[in-house]
Order: C-alpha cells, then structure tokens, then sequence
C-alpha cells in the first residue's frame, strides 16, 4: 500500500462503509459477490491518487 495516497477524511469514510459491506456480504457466505464493490473502492483510491498529483504538480509550479 505505498503507492496508496492520503485519503480525505470523506474517502476514509466511503471507504470504510465499502469496507464494512464487504465483511456483511461475506458473512453471508464466501460465495457472495463483492466484485462491485471493490471496484468501488478501486475508484475512490484511484480519484485520491489522481487528486494527490494534480497538487503534487501544483506545488512543483510554486
């Protein structure tokens, strides 16, 4: 996870809450989908990732 960028407290909680659904579906039985949402949370990291360059390239300009 060292690629991961800091999460706004926002995506921790988006996050958490895909998180959270995921044990409850595998509660359920190990044959459960979670594909959706993990592709979810795939996308929250990947907006925090692409957040965290464009102000990495705004800061360089300074």
């Amino acid at each position: 996870m060292a690629d991961t960028p800091k999460l706004t407290a926002g995506e921790k909680t988006k996050v958490a809450w895909y998180v959270a659904r995921m044990c409850k579906r595998g509660i359920a039985g190990e044959s459960v989908y979670q594909g959706d949402l993990e592709k979810k949370v795939d996308r929250v990291i990947d907006k925090a990732r692409e957040r965290a360059e464009k102000n990495a390239k705004k800061d360089k300009r300074k």
